[in-house]
């Protein structure tokens, strides 16, 4: 079984990615796993530009397969906020739960037809010999009223699908995997991988 590394110390996103290549060759290693400990500075203007930066400089460790993602949540309302800066809003260390209040409170009043919103996520995937390929796929739907659900984590308890009218934190490992923004972008990287 050939490794492959994915750029993050995420958790919960190592879980989903596992999830996802469960039926390929790769065995999944996190930075740390791979005892990768360095420091990036994702200084990007986009997602695209952050996860090349990203599986690049891991890459220049490992020189191995390399996938980095880098995902956000864009509101239409607020201009694109939080976008790329969705794991820096309000500070790094803030929890997300804060972060998820203060967009409900941002929110405050706004209607249905204007709380569009989306989730982001690009994969850069640098092979062993130095080639890069990028995927982007999206997941759409809106802002709720209210946090609800324990599934998921950051702004999923907050971010609404349709026709569910669940919030990502509501929706079960599979159901996620299969209709979000990462699960569609794993999905086509996968292609590229195999």
């Amino acid at each position: 079984m050939e490794q492959l590394i994915f750029a993050t110390s995420n958790e919960g996103k190592i879980k989903e990615i596992r999830a996802v290549l469960a039926d390929t060759d790769y065995q999944v290693l996190s930075m740390a796993e791979a005892g990768i400990q360095i420091d990036i500075d994702e200084n990007g203007a986009d997602f695209e530009e952050n996860a090349i930066i990203k599986a690049k400089a891991v890459h220049g460790v490992s020189h191995t397969l390399v996938l980095a993602d880098d995902s956000g949540l864009e509101i239409d309302y607020l201009d694109g906020e939080p976008g790329v800066h969705s794991a820096r809003y309000m500070g790094e260390n803030t929890p997300y739960q804060e972060k998820n209040n203060q967009i409900l409170k941002r929110l405050e009043g706004v209607p249905m037809e204007q709380r569009t919103a989306r989730f982001v996520c690009v994969i850069a995937a640098v092979f062993p010999d130095g080639r890069c390929v990028t995927v982007r796929e999206t997941m759409e739907g809106y802002i709720g009223w209210e946090a609800r659900g324990e599934q998921g984590f950051g702004y999923d308890p907050i971010f609404y699908v349709e026709p569910a009218g669940l919030s990502n934190g509501e929706l079960s490992m599979e159901e996620k995997n299969r209709l979000s923004h990462r699960g569609k972008a794993l999905e086509a990287v996968k292609k590229e991988l195999l």
